[in-house]
């Protein structure tokens, strides 16, 4: 009698038709391999980001100073006031909506000093890394100004954050510590800036550590750094130091000002940048 051999005789078996993809625990290591990956990455695009964004500050850095010497140039010598009558720029930055200062460039970037200066470009006033901004009528609308002036600069109240030191009127007194050495303008963190002036108290500058403040706080949008601008022309960014000068920001909250802050390192290296007894 015939009989068909089975496929178990014949040494083979009938098995379920393989379907392709992933097992669960695949699909794990695979989440958590990309999981690794973004976590070395972002960091470093953080970074560069950063990076990016600094550099944008440094060409916004000499911009301004172009601008400040083409006024200068018009002016015979003569510097733009830091405060006072004839500010370089009006206006009061805070975070009330009420305030055209604080989104308006038409209330008072237009109206600078230095605008006609600049090539009528908005964008080098703010700091690409400031992204503070207030509500108006429900809309969001980004703050107009990062960028504030040295008050040592022509100003008519900086003599009262340390007497005895030289306030600058035209470049030829700029002989200490000279162009190189002297900054023009530097980015104001949101939380501080308020007017166009920059003050760097001087009391207790050079040696006595312990009468040191911060008057005014430097921004630190570049990985704890701020850009500043020099009389010469050139750039820089600063590395801040010292925890006192880069407290926690607090959104929509303005710091206190004109603070004690003895051996403050970060407030000696502006001190040594600003100005120069008499």
């Amino acid at each position: 009698m015939f009989r068909m051999k089975s496929d178990t005789a014949c040494g083979r078996r009938f098995r379920p038709e393989s379907k392709g993809g992933f097992t669960l625990i695949e699909l794990l290591v695979v989440i958590a391999i990309i999981a690794i990956l973004a976590g070395m990455l972002l960091p470093a695009l953080s970074r560069a980001k950063a990076k990016a964004q600094g550099i944008a500050c440094l060409n916004n850095g000499r911009q301004m100073m172009l601008a400040w010497q083409f006024y200068i140039d018009d002016f015979q010598e003569r510097v733009p006031p830091s405060y006072g009558p004839g500010q370089w720029v009006n206006g009061n930055l805070n975070f009330n909506p009420n305030n055209r200062s604080n989104w308006d460039v038409e209330q008072d970037i237009h109206k600078s000093l230095l605008w006609s200066y600049c090539g009528n470009n908005e964008g080098i006033w703010k700091c690409p890394a400031d992204k503070s901004a207030v509500k108006v009528d429900g809309a969001t609308r980004p703050r107009v100004r990062s960028i504030a002036m040295n008050a040592w600069f022509n100003s008519t109240d900086v003599e009262a954050f340390g007497g005895g030191f030289r306030v600058y009127y035209k470049t030829s007194d700029l002989t200490e510590p000279g162009p190189t050495r002297t900054w023009v303008f530097l980015d104001e963190r949101e939380d501080s800036i308020n007017d166009g002036e920059f003050v760097v108290g001087m009391t207790g500058y050079p040696d006595a550590p312990q009468s040191w403040r911060i008057v005014d706080y430097p921004a630190s949008y570049h990985n704890g750094a701020a850009g500043l601008s020099f009389a010469d022309g050139h750039s820089e960014i600063k590395k801040w130091a010292d925890s006192r000068t880069t407290p926690p920001l607090r959104p929509g909250q303005e710091l206190n000002l004109n603070v004690s802050s003895p051996n403050n390192q970060d407030m000696f290296w502006l001190m040594d940048r600003s100005t120069r007894r008499k």
